[in-house]
């Protein structure tokens, strides 16, 4: 086995109150009237057949949204986009993540989408926080243009210092790489040092051969880099497209507390969370605050978030050869030119850490 540190299903089960299981058995049951409603478009053999289940999945995503945010608004460390900002601001992210969904969108368009997603999260958490405070900065900026002399500009942008300062980006390798990469550059650009925070890069898998019911998550510490003074106290940052068990996210946190390092919050940033998952996560980590830009109400039997978007590493990736894994190193390699290059100092402090360990 190697050094690796293993977490099971039943122990993240064992988090959850009574009426955190009626509320995931209650949004199961939702959910079959949706996948009725699917089977029925499916094999609709006429158009006022696939009208009449297209309404009816249109009103049972009604009544899951529902019922979520009722969920949610009891939880204060639970916060959804599309649950907490303006009405005029969730079709935004409600096609945004319509396309996510789609198994059309492709490898670059998915990965725009991805970073669009997490700029609109980075916004919500942070800037949007700052603005009730509320403090502003200056910043001064040269121009192109020289006539009649150098033009300079002024923008008063959000004061977010205090809220990301002590930060530590925890990457749970493979698919949370890129996203952790955006929320890294936008606190580079909205912080007045443009320091770009370090990184805590995690191997982290769960066995997918098993069900969700008995899944195993585990984390190789062999292949894993970080250091104590970047993690200890400070304010772990976690960014993955997808909450679907939470197991992951448990399983690193419980792991360094268990060494004696300690956070003094931590933040998990997803597109889209499944409500099992996030209520996993902040019953077993108290300081934990789950933001996500959209919630999905179940996961099936194999852990994947229903209706979900598929596997947001592999759109996000490419597939690795089960006998040929990418490191990370070539992982960011293969993100090609534009992002390495939109993403110059994030790609050079996550070489720091995987080559100076």
């Amino acid at each position: 086995m190697g050094n690796k540190i293993t977490l099971h299903a039943q122990d993240l089960d064992g988090y959850l109150l009574d009426r955190d299981r009626i509320a995931i058995e209650k949004a199961d049951r939702l959910y079959d009237t949706s996948l009725d409603a699917c089977r029925r478009i499916e094999e609709a053999k006429n158009t006022a057949e696939l009208k009449e289940a297209q309404d009816e999945l249109v009103r049972s995503a009604g009544d899951i949204g529902d019922y979520l945010q009722s969920v949610v608004e009891r939880e204060n460390a639970i916060h959804v986009y599309s649950f907490e900002t303006p009405r005029e601001l969730h079709g935004q992210a409600s096609r945004l993540i319509a396309k996510l969904r789609d198994p059309k969108t492709g490898h670059e368009e998915f990965l725009y989408y991805v970073q669009r997603a997490y700029e609109l999260l980075f916004a919500h958490v942070f800037t949007d926080a700052a603005l009730d405070m509320p403090r502003k900065r200056s910043i001064i900026t040269p121009t192109p243009v020289t006539n009649p002399c150098r033009n300079y500009a002024v923008h008063k942008i959000p004061e977010v210092d205090s809220i990301v300062q002590d930060s530590v980006l925890c990457v749970m390798l493979r698919g949370a790489l890129l996203p952790s990469m955006i929320i890294s550059k936008e606190i580079q650009e909205y912080s007045s040092s443009g320091e770009v925070p370090p990184f805590a890069l995690f191997k982290i898998k769960r066995d997918e051969s098993k069900k969700e019911k008995n899944m195993d998550y585990v984390l190789d510490l062999d292949r894993s880099f970080f250091k104590v003074e970047d993690l200890q106290d400070k304010n772990w940052i976690f960014a993955d497209p997808m909450n679907a068990t939470g197991g992951s996210l448990v399983t690193i946190v419980k792991h360094l507390e268990s060494i004696g390092i300690k956070a003094r919050s931590v933040k998990f940033i997803n597109v889209i969370s499944a409500l099992k998952g996030a209520l996993r996560i902040v019953r077993a980590i108290p300081n934990c605050e789950v933001h996500t830009l959209w919630m999905d109400p179940i996961l099936n039997e194999a852990a994947y978030i229903l209706p979900g978007l598929g596997d947001a590493g592999d759109r996000l990736n490419g597939v690795d050869l089960p006998d040929n894994p990418r490191n990370m190193i070539q992982l960011i390699a293969d993100y090609g030119t534009n992002i390495n290059n939109l993403y110059r100092a994030q790609v050079k402090k996550i070489e720091e850490t995987v080559l100076g360990r």
